[in-house]
């Protein structure tokens, strides 16, 4: 049953709950953590861990996306980003690094302003697949139809659409509107498709044909949808409701699984915890993997909609260092936060709540118990 809050005469509203608002709940067996797996799967593709990187140039780079995949995960590179404007990046990326905050967005806006180039496309995403890890790279709904040829003929294995938020009905005056469901039966690769947040939006993403749903919308470290369209979704609710989607469809389509990827506001291990004991199969992580010594941004992090020409919906903040990559996923953990270490503190409270796999997992007991730290 879903409680409504009266706002007013006029509007009431729905309770929706943050990951900080929900804790998992111990059950009546434990195992040791040797005895977790946490391999996860989508289409073809199989991987040891559930983590996919975030599709930003702060996290992943040609290194850094063969280097994820060397470590289990899946890294997916942003098309749209400096690695397909420049050929030569790293000294952007080190600039942007060092930019006072009052002048960051503003030269973002301006390196972002060079065209994209389909040569380079090519050649990051052989980079990639020349380390010898599943490729996947990632456009906006509006850069789609533009550049999808020039990507599928470099040989992506898992083609990402990506926005702040991805409907399967986008209306406009201006152009014409990427149509998704035919774009994804036409194309010869996996989609995974986002952000959605809510039942209704992802049923029908899900009904495109689209292999995953990524979940989210304003959430993450860098994102202010909040504070410049209003617009927020607690990630617990979101991820619950897009996970019900995908029980419903899975009846609907006769038995057609559809993978739930949580895609910001995952910023620790617990909030992986609480993604996947939602329902997610996996995460898409951003801040968590910008933390890392060998990630681009080198301490700070920032998103697509930072830099937009227009109306800039993201900061670049600084996220600072905490440990080289393989660490930050493996430990061992040198703090205490969460912050590193995170598929072995996965491993532990699936273990500490008698979960053997991912799965299983998802059916694990949840309290509503807001945390606020000291």
């Amino acid at each position: 049953m879903t409680m409504e809050i009266e706002l007013g005469r006029a509007k009431r509203a729905r309770r929706a709950y943050a990951f900080d608002d929900i804790a998992v709940v111990p059950s009546r067996r434990t195992r040791n953590p040797e005895d977790v797996s946490t391999a996860w799967s989508i289409d073809a593709f199989g991987f040891e861990i559930p983590v996919l990187g975030a599709p930003m140039d702060s996290v992943m780079s040609p290194r850094t996306a063969i280097m994820l995949g060397q470590l289990g995960g899946l890294g997916v590179l942003d098309l749209e980003g400096l690695w397909t404007r420049y050929d030569d990046p790293e000294p952007l990326l080190a600039e942007i690094a060092g930019l006072a905050p009052d002048d960051a967005t503003r030269r973002m806006q301006n390196l972002y302003s060079e065209p994209i180039k389909p040569a380079l496309v090519r050649e990051r995403l052989a980079q990639i697949r020349e380390g010898g890890v599943t490729v996947a790279g990632a456009l906006t709904p509006q850069r789609t139809q533009e550049l999808y040829e020039t990507v599928v003929a470099a040989g992506v294995d898992l083609f990402v659409i990506r926005g702040t938020t991805v409907s399967a009905e986008h209306v406009s005056s201006v152009d014409e509107p990427l149509n998704l469901k035919k774009f994804i039966y036409d194309l010869d690769v996996p989609v995974i498709v986002g952000g959605a947040s809510t039942y209704t939006a992802a049923l029908h993403l899900m009904r495109t044909g689209a292999a995953g749903v990524l979940v989210g919308f304003g959430g993450g470290a860098a994102s202010t949808s909040r504070a410049t369209l209003g617009i927020h979704a607690p990630m617990a609710t979101a991820v619950s409701d897009v996970a019900g989607a995908r029980r419903d469809y899975l009846d609907e389509s006769g038995g057609r699984y559809v993978h739930v990827i949580a895609d910001g506001g995952v910023g620790t291990s617990g909030d992986i915890v609480k993604a996947l004991a939602m329902g997610a199969d996996a995460v898409m992580l951003g801040v968590a993997l910008a933390r890392a010594t060998d990630a681009p941004g080198a301490g700070y992090h920032w998103g697509a909609e930072a830099r937009h020409p227009k109306l800039p919906r993201g900061r670049r903040v600084e996220v600072g260092q905490v440990a080289p990559l393989e660490e930050i996923l493996y430990g061992p953990a040198p703090v205490a936060d969460g912050t590193a270490n995170l598929i072995g503190a996965l491993k532990k409270s699936m273990a500490t709540t008698g979960y053997s796999d991912l799965k299983e997992f998802q059916r694990v007991e949840v309290v509503v118990a807001p945390y606020r730290a000291h």
